[in-house]
């Protein structure tokens, strides 16, 4: 079957470039990745990944991180082990 439908998105360019570095390391162009990702849709019948409508306590969460607030920096795993406490 030949490849003439097109698909057009807009995206935030830094998502946009940054997206495409990862296809090109390992192999793919958009198309390639945007045809992987329909056929997944396809086969799954639905998306290929949970999606789910976050928790107040997760929307919470998000907005203040998204603010920068109430975060807690870590210099490395360890770091962040032992401010969790494990």
């Amino acid at each position: 079957m030949s490849k003439t439908a097109t698909v057009r998105a807009r995206l935030e360019p830094d998502l946009k470039d940054k997206a495409e570095e990862i296809l090109h390391r390992i192999g793919l162009n958009a198309s390639q990745a945007i045809t992987m990702f329909y056929r997944q849709i396809e086969l799954n019948n639905g998306m290929p990944f949970n999606v789910a409508i976050p928790s107040e306590t997760t929307r919470n969460a998000m907005e203040k991180t998204d603010a920068g607030k109430d975060l807690i920096i870590c210099e490395d795993a360890e770091d962040m082990f032992n401010k969790l406490g494990i």
